[in-house]
């Protein structure tokens, strides 16, 4: 039997199906048919399109019974069928479910009746109670009240399906502002459902929502940014199920123009921002149901849609820390490391930074630190990089390895081709979005956050690729990842480091470090994790220097007194020995706490870098 909504909401991101009546359209099925009555009449086409989601790798299918209900079906003279059609359409879509999938039934509002005030409460919920037992007799795990714009109507929806015993999810239909369609905040939409006036806690036991829905009315876009604020306070899961964008008129035809890799994108948005669950609406289908589940399996990695769990085999343990690199062998001993961040030309001539890996290699630095692209800059490839310094300069080499720029294909194939070059220290961070540099038009991909990106590379330390594929012999990563202790929504920093502790992190890197305070109060809240921290030392060259990283650099914040020394020194040369100076005295501060030392190269200048170094 089909395991629960809530046992898989504990698990994963749950997968909806997309819009049955969009698809049933695309079937030359037009506007002036009952697509209810498919069910009976045409129960193959409706197959078809549950068969399609299933496929697609949704976790949920929804019943073809949107607008089964007597005062809907009046129109079309088959109100006395109501609970036929319903009954097959849960038949339906059990039947394509089988064991592995849910079965949501969907129930819409009682249309003109129920907007226009016509009925009294009882014959409302009469009408809602009729439909909710015929799906729920038929093989509906649970009922989902579908693009409801106005609380009024669905009080009557959930009092009904209270009283049937059914589970229940209500959606709210936005409007064109951050509300309802009635003008409703969300927070004042959902009150009567998650505590109707006069009830006890004793009447509601068993009787809360599921979840708290969202769907219709409006694209992805307008979705995400309605939901911004509400999404990661909500009392309850959330599902989020767009539409395909607005409509737009090609050639006296209304088409949707949200492409499913768009609708993807935005799934992984949602998903990011708090959401459990997410599903399609008017103008989605299979295809954007298909590009959303690859795209959030992407994101975790370890488990994917209930009717697509490949048997994988277990994975192998991994090669001891201090065996997998130089680097890998001071961290597994508690030894203190150092590294010099250098970052890639933005042109292809090599030699001045592997001069300048020489240099640090003389001086007893561990490793090269060599970012991927920072500030979504344009710049030789940092694998190439890596690996002409690695045999040139005759140090080890901490890569950068970012999610903005390839899919899951093509990370992997990249880490593989580290594996292979014998480039195994790699730091794992999402990346600078494209609108910070030079292309901001450019795409950005970001198919995992760093968790799954770390999350990948512990596989394939495992002996097993993302796909769950044998990689023989295993990878011997040593992973990395990055920490931001003076991030403003500190708490969210700290539960997404010990996500990546989770995930397979075995060191992390911090932004530059200014706070030394900031830093050890950081320190002690994930030091649970066991994860050892190098932190980050960026020795600042001038003042204008200061002001552009306090002001534009992510994760970066200079206190005043340093801003202050900064401003007053009279020279450029002056300026630097100022930041050479704070720079020994932030890390003199912090040395007792941490596992070791990453100093950035301010504008290249390697003697700056080392003089923070030297003791």
């Amino acid at each position: 039997m089909p395991r629960s909504l809530t046992d898989l909401l504990q698990k994963r991101t749950v997968i909806f199906d997309g819009a049955m009546g969009t698809e049933l359209y695309n079937h030359n099925q037009f506007v002036n048919v009952c697509f209810e009555e498919l069910c009976v009449r045409e129960p193959k086409l409706v197959a078809r399109v549950h068969q399609a989601n299933k496929d697609a790798g949704a976790d949920v299918l929804t019943t073809n019974s949107f607008g089964a209900n007597r005062y809907k079906l009046a129109d079309y003279l088959l109100a006395e069928r109501t609970v036929e059609l319903a009954s097959a359409a849960a038949k339906l879509a059990r039947e394509v479910a089988g064991g592995e999938l849910l079965v949501a039934g969907s129930v819409g509002p009682l249309g003109r009746h129920s907007t226009g005030g016509a009925l009294s409460p009882a014959e409302a919920e009469g009408a809602f109670r009729e439909v909710i037992t015929a799906l729920m007799a038929n093989g509906a795990d649970f009922i989902i009240f579908e693009t409801f714009g106005r609380s009024r109507d669905l009080v009557h929806a959930v009092k009904a399906a209270r009283d049937c015993g059914a589970p229940f999810i209500p959606c709210m239909a936005f409007g064109n502002i951050e509300a309802s369609m009635g003008g409703e905040t969300i927070k004042d939409f959902f009150a009567s459902v998650l505590a109707p006036s006069g009830a006890t806690a004793g009447d509601l036991a068993g009787a809360a929502p599921l979840m708290l829905g969202f769907n219709c009315s409006v694209g992805p876009r307008q979705m995400l940014d309605f939901l911004e604020d509400w999404l990661p306070h909500s009392p309850l899961p959330v599902l989020a199920m767009p539409n395909a964008g607005v409509p737009q008129r090609v050639s006296d035809r209304m088409i949707y123009m949200t492409s499913p890799e768009y609708f993807a994108s935005y799934a992984k948005r949602f998903v990011e921002l708090g959401a459990k669950a997410v599903g399609g609406c008017c103008g989605t289908g299979s295809r954007h149901i298909a590009e959303a589940a690859r795209a959030l399996k992407a994101i975790h990695i370890s488990v994917q849609p209930v009717n697509q769990v490949p048997v994988s085999p277990p994975l192998t343990p991994a090669v001891p820390l201090g065996d997998r690199s130089i680097f890998g062998k001071a961290l597994a001993e508690g030894r203190w490391v150092t590294s010099v961040e250098i970052t890639p030309p933005l042109g292809y001539d090599l030699t001045k930074t592997i001069e300048r890996a020489k240099l640090c290699a003389q001086a007893g630095v561990d490793a090269i630190n060599i970012p991927d692209g920072p500030r979504a800059s344009s710049r030789v490839s940092p694998v190439i990089t890596a690996l002409r310094i690695q045999n040139e300069a005759g140090i080890e080499a901490v890569l950068h390895v970012t999610c903005r720029d390839r899919n899951v294909i093509g990370v992997q194939s990249d880490l593989l081709g580290c594996a292979a070059a014998g480039i195994n220290n790699l730091l794992i961070v999402t990346g600078d979005p494209p609108k910070l540099g030079d292309y901001p038009n450019a795409t950005a991909v970001f198919d995992m956050d760093s968790i799954g990106l770390t999350r990948a590379v512990h596989r394939l330390n495992g002996g097993l690729d993302i796909g769950g594929k044998p990689v023989n012999p295993q990878t011997r990563f040593v992973a990395g990842v990055g920490a931001d202790p003076t991030n403003l929504d500190l708490e969210k920093e700290i539960d997404r480091f010990y996500k990546k502790a989770e995930a397979g992190a075995e060191f992390a890197i911090t932004q530059p470090v200014y706070d030394a305070e900031a830093l050890i109060l950081f320190l002690e809240r994930i030091r649970n994790t066991g994860v050892r921290v190098i932190a980050g030392i960026w020795p600042l060259a001038s003042y204008n220097n200061a002001l552009f990283l306090n002001n534009e650099v992510p994760g970066v914040s200079i206190p005043e007194s340093i801003m202050e020394r900064m401003r007053a020194a009279p020279d450029k040369e002056a300026a630097r020995r100022i930041g050479i100076e704070t720079a020994r005295e932030i890390l003199a501060l912090v040395r007792p706490y941490i596992a070791g030392v990453q100093v950035s190269a301010p504008f290249g200048n390697i003697e700056t870098a080392l003089a923070v170094l030297r003791d």
